[in-house]
């Protein structure tokens, strides 16, 4: 009978921390939202841009927003994505360009654009 309990026990535990490894390793959806990006130093001064990210089937995708206006510029051809950075693939001045950003804290991030301009980011925070 001992043995008994003693492999419930164990098989509970197991279970138990089976359960709780798989709700720890779902990553939140940092990226997800709207970031307010200004890359310095351009060709054409600093580039201030929104990046409007939503998560769809698992997926994220978005586009570039004017920051002045909020008006599209650009649909994002392609996101790879990693637990703390992503990198945004979209056309830019003509030309395709690619965006980095690193989570640096939980509304800010910072980065390069096409790995020549220093970029950083903050969440835009909806008004409630």
């Amino acid at each position: 009978m001992k043995r008994l309990v003693l492999f419930f026990f164990i098989f509970s535990a197991v279970l138990f921390s089976f359960g709780a490894n798989a709700q720890t390793a779902a990553p939140a959806d940092y990226f997800a939202g709207k970031w307010s990006v200004v890359a310095e130093g351009t060709p054409n001064g600093d580039a201030k841009m929104i990046v409007s990210l939503e998560r769809k089937g698992g997926q994220l995708s978005g586009v570039i927003l004017d920051a002045a206006t909020n008006t599209e510029i650009s649909k994002i051809d392609k996101i790879e994505e990693t637990e703390k950075s992503i990198t945004v693939y979209f056309v830019g001045g003509g030309y395709e360009v690619f965006l980095l950003l690193e989570k640096k804290d939980d509304d800010h991030v910072a980065g390069s654009l096409m790995n020549m301009f220093d970029a950083k980011g903050e969440r835009v925070k909806e008004a409630k």
